[in-house]
């Protein structure tokens, strides 16, 4: 894994991990040096939000439970008077990538220091990334601010979140992993923390799939989510990120689940570029071809692998290459309008990725 040549960044956060450990987020709040937290989650995890409120006492200054997918600007703005209401002076994101966009988006404003406990796989909680969407067009940002101060992993959370979620949310984290692997920006402690990444929802995953509240396994696959996520926050993206942030902020699709399908396609048209990068991949799942390999896995979880599922239309398919071919993320293959698109046609019908 070593590089003749490289730059790395590192951040300071905090990071908790156990069964039981959201009992600790008083204490991390106090130790922030704050004591008006305002509670974020989505309307559906209302009731965990009043949870946790209950559970860190008089440190609650408010709960705010429109979190919404792909981290729309206008609720972000509505979030930011709830905040000046309560002058909440720290925040606690209890959720999946909604929440966590939805608290980051308010600390890139504001500056308010961030306690996030995750109960998905999606991993945004380690990197300093924002994704928003504003007029069916999500734009990223990276800033120091955006990255939480503390993360608590508690394997409770996430041990009733249904099967399919799991399997969606663990791919997300793993796409983060594999992009890693042949970034413009990658470096050797980059490339340990995705194949270590990788591994662990390969070991993990199936043993979620036949006990789904195996807290050991539901705790290996936050680890996974964990290193999945630092990396990203450290590395670059590249097509795959590209063409899901297109497809989900120009369609409105379900993050995790774009994710998933696009994964094994977008790998598979950049390992004719750079197959040695991804011999990771390989190596972790088997096979000689990256792509066709997390498309396997992927079938043995019974994931989702066609787009067309998801609602998308064949017609859709002409602007959303069109729109990934314009201002591409860096990528070690060439973004060309015709080569996505077919890439996009095989995603849409779920077959085997294009080599």
């Amino acid at each position: 894994m070593f590089q003749n040549s490289f730059q790395a960044r590192t951040t300071a956060v905090k990071v908790r991990f156990g069964a039981g450990s959201r009992t600790s987020a008083a204490d991390e709040i106090r130790e922030l040096g704050c004591s008006r937290a305002l509670i974020l989650s989505t309307p559906h995890q209302s009731g965990d939000a009043m949870q946790m409120a209950e559970l860190i006492g008089d440190l609650a200054g408010g709960i705010y439970t429109k979190a919404t997918m792909h981290t729309p600007v206008s609720v972000t703005e509505d979030a930011l008077q709830h905040v000046d209401s309560i002058q909440a002076d720290c925040l606690v994101s209890l959720g999946g990538g909604s929440t966590i966009g939805l608290g980051k988006a308010i600390a890139y404003r504001t500056g308010l220091p961030q306690v996030v406990i995750p109960t998905t796989y999606a991993g945004s909680e380690a990197t300093p990334i924002l994704g928003q969407t504003e007029n069916g067009v999500k734009t990223t940002v990276s800033h120091p601010s955006i990255q939480p101060e503390v993360i608590i992993y508690d394997a409770e959370l996430v041990s009733t979140l249904p099967v399919p979620m799991t399997v969606t949310s663990a791919l997300n984290a793993m796409a983060h992993a594999a992009e890693a692997l042949y970034s413009q920006t990658r470096n050797p402690i980059s490339t340990m923390l995705a194949a270590e990444g990788l591994k662990a929802f390969k070991n993990a995953l199936p043993r979620v799939l036949e006990t789904p509240d195996d807290l050991d396994a539901r705790g290996e696959t936050l680890y996974g989510a964990w290193l999945c996520g630092t990396v990203l926050g450290q590395v670059g993206m590249a097509l795959h990120h590209k063409l899901c942030h297109t497809l989900g902020g120009t369609l409105d699709l379900p993050h995790a689940e774009t994710h998933s399908i696009i994964l094994p396609h977008a790998i598979a048209f950049n390992a004719r570029a750079v197959p040695e990068q991804l011999q990771p991949v390989c190596d972790i799942f088997g096979g000689t071809d990256a792509g066709q390999a997390l498309y396997d896995f992927a079938l043995s979880l019974n994931a989702p692998t066609a787009l067309k599922d998801l609602g998308v239309s064949e017609a859709d398919l002409d602007r959303a290459a069109e729109l990934a071919a314009t201002n591409p993320y860096w990528n070690p293959q060439p973004v060309e309008e015709a080569a996505i698109r077919a890439l996009l046609q095989t995603a849409w019908a779920g077959s085997p990725p294009l080599r």
